[in-house]
């Protein structure tokens, strides 16, 4: 038996995010589809990734592009057909490619039957499907509770005379997860895609889905900055999300997705790493892999990203599956964070940590944010909360596959500008440039399938200086050396005893590779490598020199 039989497919591999709105447009309506994702399968294949995430194409009325569902088990028309998923899906796994799909349980459309019931009289049997209360003695919403959208998260129902609690778009009710019939209808629309063999689900928000039993306010947040931040920070939502009960909810879909053989359940949690890892429940009985966004928010600095991967890493549990996340259809684009000169050490650090890493469309050839002029804005956050740097657009942008029109993701005109530097950042230049980025993410995949040490294999950190970042990556078959230069500086890491000699098999800078190292490694500016070490190390110590 092989080591990649030994792992489960999530653990071994890479999963990739795709925004179907903007990966590929098949028909010349500006907006990537279904179909469009099929045409690129063959791309992702030879990319190297294990798996495919596709954000929501269900029927929406799109208030929220896809994340305000009216129907959880068929497919929008801008997207295609259920056929075309169909196709999709068989497609993907003739080319061994897993589909994951995204869940979005918290919140439907407030165009979704459901909701449609229960706002239709008080006495209807869904009535308590959603979350409803009556006004405040001074009339108003019922508690402090504010939209992730900004204003407040409770909308005034003249019909019924109460009000709906929303915690994000007034166009989203949230879902009463504590009512049993709410479960049990959610928990078939799981079982409708996994019977159609989708190999996992992608949770969104999951720590959202209780909200306190009483309704109580939330606490003011004495660090919120109005100039700053979100209005969604003016209160700390102690009470509107991660509720101990959502734990429950959470090792019930575990149950249902373990009625199928090798699916995935993944968590989107924005959490601290103390109660993010609470998400994997007693005994491996809730989510496969809370999502851990630590990297995203966190200072491009060694000092920082040290701290972080070590916390972490002392904070899992024997049988809790790490993994990583540095990029995602809500957050800045990586390039655009930390720097294209850092691009490829960032790939680097991605692919060679411990656990499953996440990798979002575009960031594999250095895609940065685009430049959305403001009539052509579409994210409702922006709209909300217009000047504070909140919308999503710019890490939306169509693909940019080639160096022709429209990067050749439509024939039309797309839903929103392709990037202008699409001439020079695309996937069919960098595909014939062996020193691109795109080659160093395949080259990295590729080195990741074949070892089992940096696929699984355990993790060691290394002292080294504040501006560099250096770990092993070991198991009883091979053990490798990842020493990563965060700084635009040349550096140098001499082990303080001897970590083995090696050679370097992949560096961000090409002509690095093949050489031998010994007692001390030079870096040039932005430098990351990974060095096969011809013989284990004697112990993690080290130190590190400046420029």
């Amino acid at each position: 038996m092989s080591w990649q039989d030994r792992w489960e497919w999530w653990q071994r591999g890479v999963i990739y995010q795709i925004y179907p709105r903007s990966f590929q447009d098949s028909n010349g309506d500006g907006c990537g589809d279904l179909r469009g994702i099929i045409k690129r399968l063959d791309y992702l294949a030879w990319l190297g990734v294990e798996a495919v995430w596709i954000s929501p194409f269900y029927p929406s009325p799109m208030k929220d592009f896809g994340y305000d569902i009216s129907d959880y088990k068929d497919v929008h028309p801008l997207f295609g057909k259920m056929a075309d998923f169909d196709e999709l899906l068989a497609e993907a796994h003739r080319r061994n490619l897993k589909v994951i799909l995204d869940l979005v349980p918290n919140h439907t459309s407030d165009q979704h039957p459901w909701f449609l019931e229960s706002a239709s009289s008080t006495s209807n049997p869904k009535r308590n499907w959603y979350i409803w209360s009556d006004p405040a003695p001074d009339g108003g919403p019922p508690n402090n509770w504010i939209s992730e959208f900004a204003g407040s998260a409770w909308e005034w129902h003249e019909g019924t005379q109460q009000y709906y609690y929303h915690a994000f778009l007034k166009e989203q009710p949230d879902l009463n997860w504590r009512h049993p019939e709410v479960r049990a209808a959610f928990y078939q629309t799981m079982r409708f895609w996994l019977d159609k063999g989708v190999d996992g689900f992608r949770v969104d928000v999951m720590w959202h889905m209780i909200k306190d039993e009483h309704l109580r306010n939330n606490p003011h947040n004495p660090d919120y900055d109005p100039e700053r931040d979100s209005p969604y920070h003016e209160v700390i939502p102690v009470y509107s999300a991660d509720q101990p009960e959502v734990h429950n909810v959470v090792r019930e879909m575990r149950l249902v997705v373990d009625e199928y053989k090798n699916r995935l359940l993944i968590g989107e949690i924005y959490l601290p790493i103390e109660k993010l890892v609470t998400y994997y429940g007693n005994e491996e009985s809730e989510a496969h892999l809370p999502f851990n966004f630590q990297l995203i928010g966190a200072p491009w600095d060694a000092d920082h990203i040290r701290s972080v991967v070590d916390t972490y890493e002392a904070s899992l549990r024997q049988h809790d599956w790490p993994n990583w996340v540095l990029g995602n259809h809500d957050k800045p684009r990586l390039a655009s964070r930390i720097g294209r000169e850092q691009a490829g050490v960032a790939a680097m650090l991605l692919l060679t940590l411990r656990g499953t890493p996440t990798l979002y469309y575009g960031d594999e050839i250095g895609m940065v944010d685009g430049n959305i002029p403001q009539e052509q804005v579409k994210d409702p956050r922006e709209l909300n909360c217009p000047g504070r740097g909140l919308g999503r657009d710019p890490a939306r942008t169509p693909m940019q596959w080639d160096n022709g029109p429209s990067a050749h993701f439509t024939e039309g005109v797309p839903w929103l500008p392709v990037n202008s530097d699409y001439r020079e950042h695309n996937v069919g230049d960098q595909q014939r440039d062996e020193h691109s980025l795109l080659m160093l993410y395949h080259r990295l995949i590729e080195l990741r399938r074949r070892e089992s040490a940096l696929a699984v294999g355990t993790y060691e950190p290394l002292e080294s200086s504040a501006n560099l970042l250096a770990y092993l990556r070991h198991d009883h078959k091979a053990s490798f050396l990842v020493v990563l230069n965060l700084t635009n500086e040349p550096q140098s890491f001499k082990p303080r005893s001897r970590p083995g000699t090696g050679q370097v098999v992949i560096s961000t800078h090409r002509e690095s590779e093949l050489q031998e190292v010994k007692d001390r490694i030079d870096l040039r500016p932005n430098e990351g490598i990974v060095v096969r070490l011809a013989s284990p190390p004697e112990r993690p110590a080290s130190s590190a020199e400046g420029p």
